[in-house]
């Protein structure tokens, strides 16, 4: 979101109950996204579990984290249930999308969002948090493959760099949990995120 149309939803909700995800981020803090969903095109895919992960003062903050499985409201297919391993049964007693963000966005209020592909899990809240908010999701983001691309080419700038989260955990030494999980995602770029800026100086 740019900076200017944030400014305005600040204005416009100053007062109520969501003017605390227009203030200004705590510094050094971020929040960890990740999502699984039914594919990847947000026009038409949902979303089939969530994950945040506080990262403050140096460390995962997971005893603090976010989690939830989400009913996607419709069907989806064994390529899906392939990749994240969750299937129909496991979706089925979730709470939808529209009851979760309310209490998400309490929890998250203006910290710094941090993610692997961070636009694509943007863009699949963004429409739901439209229809059920008015307003798309309002906070900064940080995109590990980016900082992680800016680093190598600091030191090279002709180097290739694979910008996939195993490779980039691998460079710096980091383990994959549980991949292609929401949690295990979500961790994984948190530690991967402070192994970086530790090398980083």
């Amino acid at each position: 979101m740019n900076p200017l149309r944030r400014w305005w939803l600040g204005r416009r909700h100053a007062g109520d109950e969501w003017s605390p995800l227009f203030a200004r981020p705590p510094k050094d803090e971020w929040v960890s996204l990740d999502l699984e969903t039914t594919g990847l095109d947000p026009r038409s895919d949902a979303i089939l579990s969530l994950a945040a992960v506080p990262v403050r003062e140096g460390r995962v903050r997971l005893a603090e984290r976010f989690e939830t499985l989400v009913h996607p409201g419709r069907a989806f297919d064994i390529e899906s249930i392939r990749h994240h391993r969750l299937t129909p049964a496991d979706v089925a007693d979730a709470p939808q999308l529209r009851d979760i963000l309310p209490g998400f966005l309490r929890w998250l209020g203006p910290r710094t969002l941090l993610g692997h592909h961070l636009a694509f899990d943007v863009a699949m809240l963004d429409g739901p948090m439209r229809v059920v908010m008015g307003f798309p999701l309002p906070n900064r983001r940080a995109e590990l493959g980016q900082a992680w691309l800016d680093h190598r080419r600091l030191a090279d700038p002709h180097a290739h760099v694979d910008l996939s989260l195993d490779a980039i955990a691998g460079a710096l030494g980091i383990p994959v949990i549980a991949r292609h999980t929401a949690l295990g995602d979500a961790s994984t770029v948190a530690l991967c995120w402070l192994a970086l800026r530790q090398r980083a100086g």
